[in-house]
């Protein structure tokens, strides 16, 4: 298995970069909002990275599948949150657009570290 470290990816450069971004707008929410929505949407975010950082650190090929497989179930539970939080109008036509971006490049992204796992370059 090759040795690259996790932070080198560039899938786990913009999984980074969509928690941070989803960690800043939901930290000038209310409370309420907060406790709620925003808890479980930056939870959501954050296990992108995580599941590709332990699926790297795994040792096999086919657990670090796995773990991509579980970033992606991670990536659809965030978009759910961030329908929700439009929906309640938490967030901003702006904020979405920027958000709508990122997740537009990173799930073609996990699709194709999930593809390249195992095979020789």
């Amino acid at each position: 298995m090759p040795s690259k470290y996790f932070q080198e990816l560039r899938v786990y450069q913009l999984a980074e970069k969509l928690a941070d971004e989803i960690w800043q707008i939901v930290e000038s929410w209310d409370m309420f909002a907060k406790n709620t929505i925003g808890t479980q949407m930056v939870r959501s975010a954050d296990s992108i990275g995580a599941n590709i950082a332990e699926g790297v650190g795994r040792g096999s090929y086919q657990d670090n599948k796995r773990f991509v497989r579980m970033a992606r179930g991670s990536l659809n539970e965030t978009k759910h949150w961030l329908r929700r939080a439009y929906t309640r109008k938490l967030l901003t036509v702006e904020q979405i657009d920027k958000l709508k971006a990122m997740l537009q490049e990173l799930g073609p992204q996990l699709n194709s570290y999930l593809k390249s796992i195992g095979t020789t370059s």
